[in-house]
């Protein structure tokens, strides 16, 4: 698979799951927290509010995915933002403690996937790019600007 469809399935995947993720704590409250328990109505509150954004979040990422081709500068500061959220997650086990396993999981997939959309970033406008070089080099006989003859 190359880089550019590599790019165009992440940044889909990652808007469908935070789409997801995020109305699934809206629906659920604390319930859609793994640990929390019941942690009282002002954390329900505030991860509902926090779902609500989170799906956002992911329909800026599906925003992206739906551009032709995928803008690198918007996907730079998306992945950005979720690379912040797992660097949040290594700070909250330095000070708190270890939390919910399933919380781990998330935090290596924070750190993983985001330096890699971040090396992505680029591949489509690349990729549109490339026709247009071959163009000049067909134009200019494939010789670095210099007509061959």
């Amino acid at each position: 698979m190359t880089r550019a469809r590599t790019l165009r399935a992440l940044t889909s995947l990652t808007g469908w799951s935070c789409v997801a993720i995020g109305l699934f704590h809206v629906a659920l409250g604390n319930a859609a927290i793994p640990g929390a328990g019941s942690a009282g109505a002002t954390v329900d509150s505030w991860g509902r509010f926090m779902g609500a954004s989170f799906a956002g979040y992911g329909l800026a990422w599906l925003w992206a995915a739906r551009q032709h081709p995928i803008p690198a500068t918007p996907v730079r500061w998306l992945a950005s933002a979720f690379l912040l959220g797992g660097a949040a997650r290594l700070l909250s086990l330095a000070t708190e403690g270890r939390p919910h396993w399933f919380q781990l999981a998330l935090t290596a997939i924070e750190l993983v996937l985001p330096p890699v959309l971040l090396w992505l970033a680029g591949a489509e406008e690349s990729a549109a790019r490339e026709p247009e070089n071959e163009t000049v080099r067909a134009v200019s006989g494939g010789f670095g600007g210099r007509a061959a003859g």
